[in-house]
């Protein structure tokens, strides 16, 4: 009997990820990408002030590690997307 009911709750298990393409862990992942991707994008923002020219644009914060960051955080939302989790 108790075998029985495992193996319904399994079967129950395994409709609902045919029903439901993304879990739980695939949102949670893509909620930590949008935030590394906020993260670099942040990490690019800044303007000068005023007219007068500022080599401050120009500097490694915004040209390179912002940008990596971000497209860091990009390709782990695709990781995130597709990742399927491991079976119990």
């Amino acid at each position: 009997m108790a075998e029985n009911k495992t193996q319904s709750q399994q079967e129950a298990i395994e409709s609902e990820r045919r029903a439901f393409p993304l879990m739980k862990i695939n949102f949670i992942l893509m909620g930590c990408a949008a935030v590394v991707i906020i993260l670099g994008f942040l990490l690019m923002l800044g303007s000068p002030s005023g007219n007068e020219f500022n080599a401050d644009i120009f500097s490694v914060r915004r040209t390179v590690v912002g940008p990596t960051i971000a497209f860091l955080g990009f390709i782990f939302m695709g990781f995130g997307i597709i990742y399927k989790g491991r079976n119990k």
